[in-house]
């Protein structure tokens, strides 16, 4: 009890300070002992338990510890002051005891019970006590049914508390790990493992965009695998099997990154900076692996799907800060939309890079073609001129080495002998049309 006197004598001395002032002021003694409820149901001494003494008619708090044998004593508080007596302790659930006054002789007892170690503040208390509707918790050393039942009611309450912060505890625990194991599988490309852990997290927590994020990636990856083993062994059977099971993991990534999207969209602002570094990070993850799953879904698995491809790769390239993989994903767009056999759409996204980069070569060829496919299926020989003239921009300014510059010039040959259509001899881009 020595921080406890020592406390009583820094009182005492603002007493006697004040006494000269108002000589009618009186002291009184306020004095309890704390217990401390066991598994069994037996007490024992709380030694070292917290005590806050609050004054509530006047501001004023009084801080203290209970002594060895679980008692507290504080030798002079002003008697006509109210107050009220909370405590805590480590492992245990707070207390307090309200409408106490000074210098009544009264032993105040506090029980405590099981609990997270909380420390209540005089807000709270005051929130408790207004809740129940009662002054008090514990009035005059006894404990009449309404303040049974408002204290039984706070022990609820903070056990609820507790409950849920061990719950949030391993939780977090149980993301953690998952994360952790999850992304040692998927650099060892045991992909399957991967997504037995990423699980494992979002059955504790479904809206970790992280798990979401990496599991989405690791279905692509996965499908990846399985559609090229498929398309290069000869069984027939096992192709067959092989192509349903990648396109099953890209319509996964797809949805799984669909999740992980609205979430990082759904997140409310932020002013901390490295709440807005991890957000800004997350959301950039989601969205460019959701770009990537819809590409390869879009493709490879339901080609219904373009407006929902097109919608990710716009979510992407909103947040993609670098303009050369920006570029790149307009031309993935594009391309995406060519090859799922809507060539009006993927023209007018090709037309995007064109506009800004007049001679990138991808984005030429890629037009000419989409021309030329859109002017078979509306028999529009307009069409399939831009088309020959966007192919022969293309051929002009391509390398050899390029891939698709000899499919460029026999695809040209092809349309002059097969529509009578021949590059125009010209420098300017093919007309626009209304």
């Amino acid at each position: 009890m020595r921080r406890s006197y020592l406390f009583t004598s820094i009182i005492a001395a603002v007493i006697l300070l004040l006494s000269a002032v108002v000589a009618s002021a009186q002291m009184g003694q306020l004095r309890g002992h704390v217990l401390l409820k066991q598994a069994d149901g037996t007490t024992i001494k709380a030694a070292g338990a917290q005590i806050d003494v609050y004054r509530t008619d006047l501001p004023g708090s009084y801080p203290n510890k209970t002594d060895k044998s679980g008692t507290f004593v504080y030798a002079g508080l002003p008697y006509t002051g109210k107050y009220i007596i909370a405590v805590s302790m480590p492992n245990a659930t707070p207390t307090y005891q309200g409408n106490v006054q000074a210098g009544r002789d009264t032993d105040y007892e506090l029980v405590l019970s099981p609990g997270d170690g909380r420390r209540l503040t005089l807000d709270e208390i005051k929130k408790l006590m207004a809740t129940s509707g009662a002054d008090t918790s514990v009035s005059g050393g006894t404990e009449s049914a309404a303040d049974k039942a408002k204290r039984e009611d706070l022990i609820k309450q903070n056990a609820e508390i507790s409950a849920s912060n061990k719950k949030a505890t391993d939780t977090n625990q149980i993301v953690g790990d998952s994360f952790k194991a999850g992304n040692a599988a998927r650099n060892a490309k045991n992909y399957d493992e991967a997504i037995k852990q990423y699980d494992i997290g979002l059955a504790a927590d479904p809206e970790q965009a992280a798990l979401l994020t990496n599991k989405a990636d690791v279905l692509k990856s996965r499908g990846v695998d399985k559609y090229n083993a498929a398309i290069q062994t000869k069984d027939d059977a096992a192709r067959t099997a092989g192509i349903e099971a990648a396109k099953a993991d890209f319509k996964g990534a797809a949805e799984t990154a669909d999740k992980a999207s609205e979430i990082v969209k759904k997140e409310p602002a932020v002013t901390d900076p490295n709440d807005q570094k991890r957000h800004e990070a997350n959301k950039y993850s989601a969205f460019s692996v959701r770009a990537e799953a819809y590409r390869l879904f879009v493709t490879k698995a339901d080609q219904s799907q373009t407006d929902a491809g097109a919608a990710a790769f716009q979510d992407y390239m909103g947040v993609e800060k670098d303009p050369a993989k920006k570029s790149r994903a307009q031309l993935d767009l594009a391309q995406m939309l060519f090859d799922a056999g809507a060539a009006d759409k993927a023209i007018i996204e090709f037309k995007k890079i064109l506009d800004v980069e007049p001679d990138n070569i991808d984005a030429l060829y890629g037009m000419g073609i989409a021309e030329i496919s859109s002017g078979y299926a509306a028999t529009d020989k307009a069409k399939l001129q831009d088309g020959v003239n966007y192919l022969q921009r293309f051929v002009d300014k391509a390398p050899d080495t390029h891939k698709f510059k000899a499919d460029a010039k026999a695809t040209i040959a092809e349309m002059k002998n097969t529509e009578s259509v021949v590059p125009e001899k010209t420098t300017r881009p093919p007309r626009k049309r209304p």
